[in-house]
């Protein structure tokens, strides 16, 4: 072993020791660790910026903006909402969406799948009052288990067939690794929705936590003939398409229905006065049959047209509306906004919008055309007169989200039929997106989770200095020598744990790259079937539930989950043991 070998393990264990005690955010620590491995000679510039140019790094980056696109237009979020909208349980729920995805990620790609998924389940469980945590490692292990289903569920089957085929032998059936990765994906939800359950941490989001707003406003909506709930009960709406709001009274014709009962039916031509957030409020306005009172003909989808904004405004003392109603002190035509809600400090108004008698203090939410603020800014009957940003619902697109959706299934068939790359098929989606104006520059940026794109292109300068300083070809050759004493079912053992070491430490794609010829000079001097040599190689590479950092889906999960080094390994353990011991086995029954 040579003094480079040593250095670059020490540094090894140092990075590995600094992520457990997390005495830095992750990607600052491995990318310092990658500076010294560049200012010491080990590796060489080029190394170090390789895996900034890395297609796999890039590919990731341009699949956060086409998730980011997806999800901009609240279709996969309304699914989920509707497939847990009966939410009777924490474990319920993650059962009813988590089983499901296990069977997709063996059909698609799992790294779009959880770039996807992850900022819509976290989204969700807050909205509900659940720790991400509970979901989002949970999330990253179903895919990976999925993916080891068929040849195309992970790029690491891939390059493990594409090395097979390089070498002059035959390659893995679409179904080959069925035989091992159907009982493990099994197994490991078992294991996910019991002991792996309990391990999980119960925490926010690293950056952020579950912010509320407390600030409501009474609105008034109209029901419509085509609205879902027409004759049903008040609960049914409320548990569907009207959460987070609070139903104050009922007016039908003339008659006033308060109070509101669960039991109490919704019938056409209904108006609703209720409380909400402007957020809530916002996700009224974008259910079908529910048409939002603006105090003038537009509605809040006329935010989209850059001539109407929103606007909160605060009733002055001096102010000439005192004293009046929305409707007595003919707001719209004086000013040239409609009144949309009204909030009083400590104070649940029970009453129209248009016939609130104005007090000092009051904020009123206005859908105004762009000149209000400039018009009105100085003006005595408002203190503060505020432009806000349009809530997210107001953005969605269900046609253009769709589209989009529709765009990435389509980009990932062609990688599938092996009409293009990953990379090239995401550059062309993200060019389609901008194209078509269904994202703009700064939402594209606001997509990319920098702090994983510097984590996964540092790591593959680490794992350069591993196999440039020959640590990784030492340690693998030694461990082979104790393997062969130890049998078939030993050699079969001892890979698979180099392979998940190796995993852990420098990617999966780089450990099966770094094994498969080690299992190919095994195969011939032992005598043994390279197919399942090559079969272990595979599993065990994909099979990384212990770091962060050994796959990518690990690694998007890490900062939204708000997880430690020490989750990782807490929950993943068990899982891992309990999936080596599965594919030895049936690996050493199918092909020894």
């Amino acid at each position: 072993m040579t003094a480079e070998m040593i250095f670059v393990a020490l540094m090894i264990v140092l990075m590995l020791l600094g992520l457990l005690f997390e005495v830095a955010r992750a990607d600052l620590i491995v990318f310092f660790f990658l500076v010294v491995f560049l200012l010491t000679g080990i590796i060489s510039t080029e190394q170090a910026l390789s895996g900034f140019s890395n297609e796999g790094m890039l590919t990731v980056l341009l699949l956060f903006i086409v998730a980011g696109a997806i999800q901009k237009h609240g279709i996969i979020e309304n699914y989920i909402d509707r497939l847990l909208s009966d939410h009777r349980g924490t474990k319920r729920s993650m059962i009813k969406l988590l089983a499901p995805i296990s069977l997709f990620s063996g059909f698609l790609n799992n790294t779009p799948i959880v770039v996807t998924l992850t900022p819509i389940i976290k989204n969700w469980c807050q909205k509900n009052g659940i720790a991400p945590s509970k979901f989002l490692i949970p999330l990253s292990y179903v895919t990976i288990l999925g993916g080891t289903i068929t040849l195309i569920g992970t790029s690491t089957n891939l390059v493990v067939h594409g090395l097979l085929i390089e070498s002059g032998r035959e390659g893995f059936g679409f179904f080959q690794l069925s035989v091992v990765g159907l009982p493990i994906a099994l197994a490991g939800l078992v294991y996910i929705f019991t002991l792996g359950y309990r391990l999980l941490p119960n925490t926010l989001g690293a950056k952020e936590q579950i912010r509320e707003e407390v600030k409501e406003f009474l609105a008034e909506a109209v029901i419509e003939k085509d609205y879902e709930h027409v004759n049903g009960r008040i609960v049914e709406a409320v548990n569907n398409s009207l959460k987070g709001i609070y139903i104050i009274e009922i007016i039908r014709n003339e008659t006033r229905i308060f109070p509101v009962t669960p039991s109490t039916v919704i019938e056409e031509g209904d108006h609703l006065l209720f409380s909400g957030t402007i957020n809530t409020i916002a996700s009224v306005q974008k259910q079908k049959g529910i048409t939002l009172k603006t105090g003038t003909d537009q509605t809040l989808d006329s935010l989209k047209d850059d001539k109407f904004e929103l606007v909160e405004a605060v009733i002055s003392h001096q102010s000439g509306l005192v004293g009046k109603s929305v409707k007595s002190a003919r707001f719209r035509s004086k000013y040239s906004a409609g009144v949309i809600a009204v909030h009083r400090n400590n104070e649940r108004i029970k009453s129209r919008v248009g016939d609130i008698i104005l007090k000092p203090g009051d904020t009123v939410l206005l859908l105004a055309g762009n000149d209000f603020l400039e018009t009105h800014m100085h003006s005595i009957d408002f203190y503060v007169v505020t432009s806000l940003t349009p809530p997210e619902p107001l953005h969605q697109s269900s046609a253009k989200g769709w589209a989009g959706l529709a765009l990435l299934l389509v980009m990932i068939a062609s990688v599938t039929l092996g009409f293009l790359s990953m990379f090239e098929a995401m550059l062309i989606a993200v060019i389609l997106l901008m194209l078509f104006k269904f994202i703009n520059a700064d939402e594209m940026l606001s997509y990319i989770q920098f702090n994983v794109i510097l984590l996964i292109a540092s790591a593959f300068g680490v794992g350069a200095a591993m196999m440039e300083s020959g640590l990784a070809q030492f340690l693998a050759e030694n461990m082979l020598m104790v393997a062969r004493p130890l049998g078939v079912l030993g050699v079969i053992a001892i890979l698979y744990i180099m392979t998940n070491i190796f995993t852990e430490l420098i990617t999966n794609t780089g450990a099966a790259v770094l094994m498969f010829p080690i299992a190919m000079e095994m195969a011939t001097q032992m005598n043994m079937d390279y197919m399942g040599l090559t079969v272990t190689i595979a599993i065990a590479a994909s099979a990384s539930f212990i770091t962060p950092i050994g796959y990518q889906t690990n690694l998007i999960v890490y900062g939204p989950g708000g997880y430690k080094f020490t989750d990782y390994i807490k929950v993943g353990v068990p899982l891992s043991l309990m999936t080596m011991v599965i594919s030895t086995l049936i690996i050493y029954t199918v092909w020894f």
